[in-house]
Order: C-alpha cells, then structure tokens, then sequence
C-alpha cells in the first residue's frame, strides 16, 4: 500500500492486456475497464469485477482511496484522479467502472479530468439486468430503471442547438432538444409505469388462485449466484435455467415442493447485492410482491465464500428485504455449496453459523435436513382439523387431500369423518364440515 499527500491508504494494481479470461471475443468483450472506489479500510472491488465479468468486460487494473466519504465533485480526491488517469493510460484500459452510484457532476468532472468514459456501479449492473431479460414484463421492468435512473443524466448533447422556432408562425418558446428529450423520457416512464400496473394486477389474479388452493408459500431469497436456482431444480425436479453468473434469474419461477405428502408452493426471484440500485428495487416490485407475500423465506447464501464476505452478503440480503418490506418475514439460513469445503472448514461454519442448515444442491447433501427444518418452521401456519365432509361434497373432500398431512379418515353413515392436519386458510374455508367437540 502506498500511502497518498492527504494521509489516506490507497492501492493502485495493474493487470495484463484481458485474454484467456473467459470472455468471448465480442465488441463488449474488448472493453477494458479500470476499476475505482473511494472505501473504507477492509473492502475491496471483487464484486465490481464481477459484475464487469458478468457484462462482458474485462477489468484491466483498478485503484481504490480508503476515505469515509466519496470527493462532491470528482469521487477520489483530485490528486488520486491525476494518478487515477495514469494508471489507467499504463493499462491500456478504455473505460473507468467506479464502485458506487455517481452524482452527475462527478461522473462529468471525472470523464472531464481522465478522457475516458466512466460508468458506475449501477449502470453496470443495469446493462446486466438488461441483457438477462427474457419475459415481456421483465424487459419492461428494465426499460423502467433505466431511464429513471438516466432521465437525471441527461444533458445537453444538443446544446450547439438554438430553441425551436424563430420563423413565421412558429415563434414563441420552443424547446431545447434535451428538454424534448427529457419530455419524451418522462412520457415513456408513465406508459410503462401504467403497463406494469396491468401486470401488478395480472399477478393478483394469480396469487388470489393459487391463495384459494390455500397452498403456503415459500421464497427462496439471497445473494445473487448463491444457488437458488439449482436448489429449487433439485427440491421440485425443475430444470429452470442455471448459469455461474450474476443476476441469471430475474423472472420469478414457481414450482410445487412436496415434503411429507404436503405439497407447498417455492418461489425463486432475483438475487440481491450490495448496494442494489433503488431504480431496479421500485422496478421489480410486482416481481418482489411474492416475496414479501410468503410465509418463509429461506435465505440461501454460499457457505463457500470466506466468513467476511459471508457476512457482508448477509447483511445486504437483510438490508435489501427492510428494504421491500419483507424484514419482518420469518426466515431461515441456508449455507448452499459446502461440497467446495473440507471436513476441517465445514466445522467452522457450522460452529460459525449454528441456526443455518448446510446443503449441497450440487450433491444433495443436507437436503433432508432442510425439508424437515422447513416443515418445522411452518408448524405454525398449519391447524389440527376434525371434519365430518358429507359424501356429497366430494369437492371439498379431494380439495382438502391436495393439501393436507398427517390425515386420517373414516367412512361413517353421515359422511367422511377426516381428521389431518391443514393451512389454516383452508381451517377456515372447511369450518362449515368441523365436529362439534
């Protein structure tokens, strides 16, 4: 670590010229991008450069000042951004990614000082999300952040422009073209808004059918690339789609889970980060209404991952779901991936993390273990029933053996006597059968 004029810890590393990283030889993937971050002492820029992987663009060194607070004007102070230039000149890098949401002015004073176009965290990660959807609803969701998050951007591009107008019959105020754009941009926001209000609706009328089938649900929530996807394909026998990226999954999937006969609804949605840009959070939030609607939400996060890092994508999951209204949601931890750790490693974990259950979705491990800690979890949700169902109503009756555990029944003059355990939206909606006791 070199130490900087101003006192403060800083490190500047290089890389080689990007090949053999993966990468296909696309037009994205020749970009070389230096990476920056005003951070406190401890952090680093891993998770950056692996959303540059993920968009397909290589990192080409990087340089982080440790400061409690980012420069109001360029980020990094601005003799760091003097050497912030160098050293990106030195690694023949083509862009400059920095490590947090920059203001407008920063991201213009930087690529002012540099010369060389500057994103930051957040458009990263929505070029990614951009990329990854599939779904009508989830391009349209994307679309949404976007220009959001670009409409406070906008500058004049145009500004060698004069108003409109000047000439016979079409003086008076005009506009300037960004405020043309800036309208058109605000425009389009409103339609889509509008559009993803139908789509909110078309989700109610989902969830209200599968809420009649009184199903519980379960959310499968955590880090992005922490196995969700793989660990709902192998508790349900899915084959959703699985790729070792960020952000794979952002559509939400649902799928039956059975665990001792009873069959629950698992949802899977997109993973989170640190510092989820709030544009995509407001964007998603039809997406988002499963999770804060369901009765468990199973963290998964990768138990090979080292403790710290463990612990900061912990704590972003946490953050996110206070975020979306789901902090009060009962949850239980899942350290996925334990097949990566040896005997000695896997002791430490589970000394670390006591309440957590260790799995393997690669090889099954602790699966068992999680399907009886989830039936314990929502013992709550279930209520002990004794109904006497009328042979006529053999609706109701093959109703209640969809969803019902731990059942017994007898044939008796007057109907079908059943006592077993159900949800308890479906205790109330099968009160009118209940035996007086």
């Amino acid at each position: 670590m070199d130490r900087s004029r101003n006192g403060r810890s800083t490190s500047t590393r290089g890389a080689p010229h990007p090949s053999g990283n993966g990468l296909e030889p696309t037009q994205r993937a020749r970009q070389r991008a230096f990476c920056i971050a005003a951070l406190p002492e401890g952090d680093d820029l891993g998770e950056l450069a692996e959303l540059l992987r993920t968009a397909g663009v290589a990192v080409a060194g990087e340089m982080i000042q440790q400061r409690e607070q980012p420069h109001p004007n360029t980020y990094l102070g601005p003799g760091k951004v003097v050497e912030a230039k160098a050293a990106a000149i030195a690694c023949d890098a083509n862009l400059i990614a920095c490590d947090d949401e920059l203001t407008a002015r920063q991201e213009r004073n930087l690529e002012e000082a540099i010369g060389l176009p500057v994103v930051d965290r957040t458009t990263v990660i929505l070029d990614i999300f951009a990329s990854h959807a599939g779904s009508a609803e989830g391009k349209l969701q994307v679309e949404l952040a976007q220009l959001e998050y670009n409409l406070a951007r906008m500058r004049g591009l145009w500004s060698h422009l004069e108003r409109l107008g000047g000439g016979i019959g079409t003086r008076g105020p005009g506009e300037t073209q960004i405020e043309t754009d800036r309208r058109l941009a605000r425009d389009r926001i409103a339609t889509l808004r509008r559009r993803l209000e139908h789509v909110k609706g078309t989700r109610a009328v989902q969830r209200a059918e599968r809420e009649r089938a009184a199903l519980t649900t379960i959310a499968l929530v955590g880090y992005t690339n922490a196995g969700k996807s793989t660990l709902l394909n192998v508790l349900t026998g899915s084959d959703v789609g699985v790729r070792d990226r960020l952000f794979h999954t952002l559509d939400p999937t649902i799928r039956t889970l059975r665990l001792a006969g009873r069959p629950y609804l698992l949802t899977d949605t997109v993973g989170f980060i640190s510092k989820l840009p709030h544009q995509l959070v407001d964007a998603f939030g039809a997406t988002l209404e499963e999770t804060r609607r369901a009765e468990l939400l199973v963290h998964v996060l990768d138990g090979s991952a080292p403790e710290e890092q463990v612990g900061v994508m912990r704590r972003s999951v946490e953050q996110t779901l206070e975020e979306i209204g789901a902090g009060e949601r009962p949850r239980l931890l899942v350290l996925n991936k334990v097949d990566l750790l040896d005997d000695a490693a896997r002791e430490e974990v589970r000394l670390r993390h006591p309440e957590a259950v260790l799995v393997s979705a690669a090889t099954g491990e602790g699966l068992e273990q999680l399907g009886e800690r989830i039936e314990r979890e929502l013992a709550h949700s279930l209520r002990r029933v004794d109904l006497l169902v009328p042979y006529a109503d053999g609706g109701s009756l093959a109703e209640l053996h969809e969803v019902a555990g731990d059942v017994s029944r007898e044939n008796t003059p007057d109907g079908v006597r059943v006592n077993a355990l159900v949800p308890a939206q479906m205790a109330a909606r099968m009160a009118r059968f209940a035996v007086a006791s």
